[in-house]
Formats: C-alpha cells, structure tokens, sequence
C-alpha cells in the first residue's frame, strides 16, 4: 500500500512518518506533504491507497481535501486536534479519527483499519462523495436505495431512480456504510431503510421489493442475514 500524510506541522510530521513506518513494516510506504495545494497535486500525479490528513493546514480548512479524498478510491483517516469536528468527519466518509496529541497505540490502530480495510463492516458516514465536472457533490445515504458492484468502481441508484458513480468497490464502500446497508448479494448492498418485502420463490429463488417497487436478488448464502437485520426471525 502506499499513504499519503498531509500535516504541516513538521514535528508531527516527523513522528507520524516514523511511527506509521514502524507499525506497518513493509506493508506500507509512505510518504508527506505539508499543505492542501502540494497534497491535490500529489493525488492527481500518483496512486494512493489512504490519506492521513489533518483539517488544519496553515489556516486552511482540509476538509476540502477530505471531501475529494472520500469521493475517491482510497481512504482517509483524519488526524486532528479538532474533536469537535470528529461527527462531522464520520458523517463525510472517513474511516477514522484520530484526535491530538495522539498515542502509538491510538494510531495503530486507526492505520490497521486502514491496512485491513476488508475486515471492517459497518461505519457512520451519511454523505458519500460523488464526482461530478464541477467538483465534489455530497448524496445523502438515507436517499440511496442499493449500491452495485460495477468492476471497480460501485453503482449507487437513488429513490428517484437516478444514478451516481462512486470510485470505491463494494468492499471497500462497506467499510465506511452505516449498518442499514447489508450485503443482499454478492454484487448488491440494500439499504434495509428502502426495503418493502422479501420474498422467496421456486428454485431456492429469493428477491426483495424496495419502496416504489423495483426489486433485488438475494443470494442463498445472504438470505438468514438479511431476515435477521429485517426482524423476520
């Protein structure tokens, strides 16, 4: 894996690098800017797989950053003396906080999450990031009805039948989705919020009927998971 580090203040730098090296070995490379200008050119030229980013930058808010960050195919974790902002991180996407002055331990932490992101299943963001020509735009979860695997990237469909791109797979969406995305198949997360009735059919055959009526496969292996998170067992 490769991670970017973007704090400006050098000490913290410093120790970032030299701990996140020590706690990942070789598993990881990193590498460090120290403002939101060096840290887009950064992401354009090169290939990251996480962010570790501070929200204050020399005055600048990067919360900017973050916004392009979670819209993109790599994670981010905030590393931030703001705690006050922590919900507000969360609710954008990120995969964890880390508050300062932070512990060896702490950050461990929060780097295994970003190192093993498949592990993780349920996070609390609200808002996904969404490319568009103008910039970054903001969907709110609640209005997604399911997401789909598309190759790399994931499919999210809305309630009013449009549909977005988001440059994260299904995995790694998982990761950072509330607990009402639940996994209905292997190419399908339904948000348990939109759906109406699950049904099962001949042939071992099983479906759901989302408000509005569209309908989704559940595959065999899914369908006992998706009648617990449904209260039907």
């Amino acid at each position: 894996m490769r991670i970017l580090i973007v704090e400006d203040e050098p000490l913290v730098q410093q120790r970032l690098l030299r701990l996140c090296a020590e706690l990942a070995g070789t598993r990881a490379r990193f590498d460090a800017v120290a403002d939101l200008d060096a840290a887009g050119d950064r992401l354009q030229r090169s290939v990251y797989d996480g962010l570790l980013l501070d929200l204050n930058l020399g005055g600048e808010d990067g919360f900017d950053l973050l916004r392009r960050a979670v819209a993109g195919r790599y994670h981010c974790v905030v590393v931030s003396a703001h705690r006050e902002r922590a919900l507000q991180a969360f609710e954008h996407g990120v995969l964890d906080f880390v508050p300062k002055p932070f512990s060896r331990e702490r950050l461990g932490q929060a780097l295994e999450r970003l190192l093993d992101v498949g592990r993780y299943s349920a996070g609390r963001a609200r808002y996904l990031g969404i490319w568009r020509a103008q910039g970054t735009a903001l969907v709110e979860l609640a209005d997604v009805q399911w997401i789909r695997a598309d190759g790399d990237y994931s499919e999210l469909r809305m309630r009013d039948g449009r549909s977005e791109l988001h440059d994260k797979s299904l995995a790694g969406l998982s990761a950072v989705l509330p607990p009402d995305f639940v996994r209905c198949h292997r190419s399908y997360l339904v948000n348990l919020r939109h759906i109406s009735s699950l049904h099962a059919g001949t042939g071992s055959r099983y479906w759901v009927v989302l408000n509005g009526g569209a309908e989704l496969p559940v595959g065999r292996a899914h369908v006992a998971g998706l009648r617990q998170a449904l209260a039907l067992e």
